[in-house]
């Protein structure tokens, strides 16, 4: 009898159990964003329709784009509209972009991370270091079309007009200040103690700049890179305002000259885009995790 009654109050308490961690589960389904997932799902698909249909028109011939469904794949696709991209002197294009941001870059990341180390390591006691700071910040304040006009004029006094040179210069003036700020906040991140720990060492200053901040900003750096060398892929105001021989022009004025030489000819427009395009997925597929890391990670040494 009593091994019968004590015996419901433990498969009482068993079902309780159960019944509190059901809800806990049904819960925690509960919090699933379903609303976030799907506008996620929505906007890949805003950006993804017109990927798809510049990759598949520019496998169409001319008279296929107007007579076929534009979202229908060719079922005959061609390399032709690519062929004649190249032979319309694309190379140097392509040339000509490449030497115009790797000449943005590579100085603007430089001069950029070696001001923002002095700019935090100089102390607040440095009047000209402040002053230089106020300087770049107040370069994040000036676009690039309210100056225009001052930067073509300059570049004709030094006798550089139609020349890459003309490119890279300005464009390396607009990239410090944003590269400064960025590259500063990482370094000012860094711990105190490591710095001290190089000093003590009997590290210089220069040591300690490319052995120990350079490393731990490496991150920052290839953002800084990658955000500029975009910036400088895709300009198309310096080059129109400051060259004019077709020999001087980058991918961007390539394009637009396309656009007019082959108004008619939509796929061979779509397949210069598709391979100015090319260079910048793999930059990213490159260095994203860099970028990424870069972008949300702090330091927390």
């Amino acid at each position: 009898m009593a091994t019968a009654v004590s015996t419901p109050p433990d498969d009482r308490v068993t079902v309780s159990g159960d019944s509190h961690r059901a809800p806990a589960k049904r819960r925690g389904l509960r919090h699933v964003n379903w609303l976030g997932g799907g506008f996620a799902w929505v906007w890949l698909l805003v950006v993804m329709i017109p990927i798809y249909w510049i990759v598949i028109t520019s496998f169409k011939t001319s008279g296929n784009f107007f007579d076929t469904n534009p979202f229908v794949p060719p079922t005959d696709p061609t390399l032709e509209n690519y062929r004649l991209v190249i032979e319309a002197d694309f190379i140097r294009y392509f040339a000509n972009s490449v030497m115009v941001a790797a000449g943005t870059v590579i100085p603007a990341v430089l001069f950029s991370f070696m001001a923002g180390y002095a700019i935090i390591r100089g102390g607040p006691n440095s009047r000209f270091l402040r002053l230089s700071n106020s300087l770049f910040l107040m370069g994040l304040a000036i676009p690039l079309q309210a100056v225009i006009i001052p930067v073509y004029l300059i570049i004709i006094r030094l006798q550089m007009y139609d020349t890459l040179g003309a490119i890279i210069l300005p464009s390396v003036a607009f990239a410090i200040p944003l590269s400064v700020l960025v590259l500063a906040n990482f370094i000012r991140d860094v711990p105190k103690e490591l710095f001290e720990s190089m000093r003590m060492d009997g590290a210089t200053e220069w040591g300690t700049l490319w052995n120990l901040a350079f490393p731990l900003t490496r991150p920052a750096l290839v953002t800084v890179a990658i955000y500029q060398g975009l910036q400088s892929w895709n300009g198309f105001l310096l080059p129109l305002v400051l060259t004019t021989a077709p020999e001087r022009r980058t991918l961007p004025l390539a394009l637009w000259t396309f656009q007019g030489q082959y108004s008619v000819n939509v796929p061979a427009v779509l397949a210069s885009v598709v391979l100015t395009t090319l260079p910048i997925l793999i930059l990213y597929a490159v260095g994203r995790r860099q970028l990424l890391s870069g972008l949300t990670a702090g330091f927390g040494k």
